[in-house]
């Protein structure tokens, strides 16, 4: 088993497809204690295309699978916050204090701002989440290390400055 953390170094936004009425156009995936979380399909989705840069398809194969074919051998855990963390903002019920929310809007190029294109999302202040990934061939585990630590943003908007984050691993029993 190898544990790892997510820390954020930004703003960051994993979508729940959900909006919130007329106040916010997609709002952040959230446990059932209103606290955001990372789907262990979304980390095992970065950690494939971060692997598939290594250029080992042996371990692409053997770890993640065949797209639509074959199931790989990895298991990823969600990414949750810190579990005595998390019973502190619950205890002083702060989950509010951990989201705010960004508009923008699509700007032509006369430089004015489009009709109907503002959106308002609700994004989560820099934290730091932690996971595992299970089941892992013993030949493997440095690839595994390697991909996880390639990955840089993630979330919506990646490319636009949101979900920078550091991933660092440690190795379990």
């Amino acid at each position: 088993m190898i544990k790892y953390e997510i820390k954020f170094l930004d703003y960051w936004h994993l979508s729940s497809g959900l909006s919130a009425g007329s106040t916010l156009d997609s709002s952040v995936v959230k446990d059932n204690d209103g606290i955001a979380y990372i789907p262990g399909k979304t980390i095992k989705g970065l950690a494939r295309e971060m692997a598939e840069e290594l250029n080992d398809a042996d371990f692409v194969q053997e770890c993640f699978g065949d797209k639509g074919v074959k199931a790989g051998k990895l298991y990823f855990s969600n990414a949750t916050i810190e579990e005595d963390t998390k019973k502190q903002i619950l205890e002083h019920a702060l989950q509010d204090n951990l989201y705010d929310q960004i508009a923008s809007t699509k700007i032509n190029e006369d430089g004015i701002a489009e009709n109907k294109t503002l959106r308002e999302i609700e994004v989560v202040i820099p934290l730091t989440l932690e996971g595992y990934i299970d089941n892992i061939p013993d030949k493997h585990k440095e690839n595994v290390k390697r991909s996880l630590k390639l990955i840089k943003r993630m979330g919506l908007n990646r490319n636009r400055g949101l979900g920078r984050c550091e991933v660092t691993t440690k190795e379990s029993k």
